[in-house]
């Protein structure tokens, strides 16, 4: 059996756009292939979403952690598996030690950190070419047979009945009717976040409408959980800090529609193929769409963004203040056709 292993990135919405990368592996294989991922502890549940992953391991350096002599025993332990060979999709020097100690004998990647002599197979990446970043991890898998690329299909997660079952039985048992999520938080910084009091207000117009407001984030996010149900008159139900990923990534699989900031969150549910209205203003969706068909974005195009900046470079957030909630209700009647029971 063909063994291949996975080098995944950090951050939830990365390791979306991971997945039509991983099924083109498997597509392109012939004979019978194993596809290993080896992830941090918080992006694995969505490697445990991918029918195509067979098992996920657990990759135990946090970030910016180098530790070159734990990283040589780790990869000793794992090059009993013989894995043929293994794809590098961060960019990062680090990220390419682990197959290198482990002498996987095919190591594909991009260039990037001086790291050419720790790869087989690499390629230059040219960012205006190739603008998003789902096709930049595809063409990895196109890189050792010189394929050309095409456009990538969509991200597509799955997830079980039993997992749907027992998080309903937990968390919206009471809210079977017609559910939709808000997404407020963004790990990247301020700038991404549309305001709590317009998700409050946006919160109101929408239970008036027959819907139960379920917000879903990290512990992280809680604080604009809070806001956001003091400004929904506490019509939502928050569950920010509350749930797993793998139950967050469940909750969106149940509902009938997700608003959301530009965040991992966001692209979990364009691959659950969720009807999402994803909210942009310091970023572009020209680099990370929410890739999905029943996917709207709202975006003023100010001419201040995108900035790619944390926060506000001109102390005004206009990009988020100035967008307006009738905005994203049109948005939301535009989704009318999709909102439906989704299971």
């Amino acid at each position: 059996m063909n063994k291949i292993l996975v080098v995944a990135p950090s951050w939830i919405g990365d390791a979306v756009m991971s997945q039509p990368f991983i099924a083109t592996l498997k597509k392109k294989n012939n004979v019978p292939l194993r596809i290993d991922v080896l992830a941090a502890s918080w992006v694995k549940p969505i490697y445990e979403s991918m029918p195509e992953v067979d098992n996920v391991l657990t990759n135990p350096f946090l970030h910016g952690q180098l530790r070159i002599k734990s990283r040589f025993d780790f990869a000793t332990m794992i090059q009993q598996t013989s894995y043929r060979s293994c794809y590098v999709l961060p960019n990062s020097f680090k990220s390419a030690l682990i197959p290198f100690f482990a002498k996987i004998p095919v190591r594909v990647g991009y260039v990037g950190e001086f790291r050419y002599p720790l790869l087989t197979n690499y390629q230059s990446l040219d960012k205006t070419k190739m603008p998003r970043m789902v096709d930049r991890y595809t063409q990895l898998a196109h890189l050792v047979d010189g394929d050309c690329l095409g456009e990538s299909p969509h991200p597509k997660l799955k997830i079980s009945n039993q997992v749907k079952l027992a998080v309903e039985r937990k968390f919206i048992r009471e809210h079977r009717n017609k559910i939709v999520c808000f997404c407020p938080g963004a790990e990247y910084g301020p700038s991404k976040m549309w305001p709590p009091k317009k998700y409050g207000e946006l919160a109101i117009r929408l239970s008036q409408k027959g819907f139960a407001v379920l917000l879903v984030g990290s512990r992280n996010d809680s604080f604009a959980g809070q806001k956001i149900k003091q400004a929904s008159n506490h019509v939502v139900v928050d569950l920010c800090g509350k749930t797993s990923l793998n139950e967050a990534i469940a909750i969106l699989s149940m509902s009938n529609l997700v608003v959301t900031n530009d965040s991992g969150l966001m692209h979990v549910a364009a691959a659950l193929d969720r009807p999402t209205v994803a909210i942009f203003g310091s970023s572009s969706p020209k680099f990370t769409p929410p890739l999905s068909q029943k996917a709207l974005i709202a975006n003023l195009n100010l001419s201040c963004s995108p900035c790619f900046e944390k926060t506000c470079p001109f102390e005004h957030m206009n990009c988020m203040e100035n967008l307006d909630v009738n905005y994203i209700v049109n948005l939301i009647n535009q989704l009318d056709d999709y909102v439906k029971y989704p299971y």
